[in-house]
């Protein structure tokens, strides 16, 4: 739809003036008659409705100020390793204990161990790594059912969108650290995945720790994706599957010493 055209003022009558006013970059124009307002108005006049930290505009700083405040607090962490699972893991079950062990192992060789810092399968890495000596961070999300932070974190954020928190965890993670979990533990899986075939990110371990309970899947992305074309034939072996912690922190060890010696040739990881 064409815009409409304002009238033409007349010289001798200001109120039949359109007004042009500059509001930052924005160009606008008043119809005649209409006396514009400028941005320190509106921000210094009386208070009026609060539809407008509702609106896009306003989210878009909400978002930067998410930005800012988890670069902040992260910008000085230890190197790191994300491990997620799910937050239905019941304490003292063989996944919660998994989980436990693999945050005590990490700690131990180095890193601090990052997670979603819920409960379950999260809250056992973190209490892992804590028991052990490790910096303990935990990345949560504001979710419609209460969601706390776990008790065992030195260090906790809780972010209002994905978006914001799934940044975090790749900026500040050297591997990501799958144990059983659900959708949200899929959704960081296969997004780690994409980043790394697309080589937004490099050397950068997927670990999916269970055999019995990944091997399906890992299956099914050879079978399906793989031999039908779908990911490139390098593609599956992105993905490690084991059942040792041990195993775990080798293999996030080896990646860090090909970057390292890359590093020193002069190379690009």
């Amino acid at each position: 739809m064409a815009p409409t055209k304002l009238p033409s003022p007349s010289p001798d009558d200001p109120l039949n003036a359109a007004w042009e006013q500059y509001c930052g970059p924005v160009l606008q124009r008043c119809p005649p008659g209409v006396t514009p307002v400028t941005m320190d108005q509106r921000l210094l006049d009386s208070r009026g409705p609060s539809d407008w930290v509702h609106t896009d505009p306003w989210r878009v700083l909400r978002i930067q100020a998410e930005f800012v405040e988890g670069f902040g607090a992260l910008a000085e962490v230890p190197r790191a390793v994300t491990v997620f699972g799910s937050a239905r893991t019941e304490p003292g079950s063989g996944d919660y204990e998994a989980a436990r062990e693999i945050g005590t192992a990490l700690a131990r060789a180095g890193y601090a161990v990052i997670t979603g810092g819920g409960p379950g399968a999260m809250e056992a890495a973190n209490r892992g790594a804590r028991e052990a000596g490790g910096y303990s961070i935990g990345l949560g999300i504001e979710l419609p059912f209460e969601q706390a932070l776990n008790d065992w974190l030195d260090l906790g954020i809780n972010f209002r969108y994905f978006f914001v928190r799934k940044t975090m965890f790749v900026k500040y993670s050297q591997a990501f650290v799958c144990v059983p979990g659900g959708f949200g533990t899929l959704d960081e899986l296969f997004e780690a995945l994409t980043l790394v075939q697309t080589n937004k990110i490099t050397r950068f371990p997927v670990i999916l720790f269970g055999t019995d309970f990944w091997g399906g899947l890992v299956d099914w992305i050879r079978d399906q994706l793989g031999d039908t074309g779908k990911i490139g034939a390098a593609d599956a072996d992105l993905i490690h599957v084991t059942d040792s912690a041990e195993t775990v922190v080798e293999i996030i060890d080896a990646a860090q010493q090909t970057i390292h010696t890359k590093s020193i040739a002069g190379g690009t990881p």
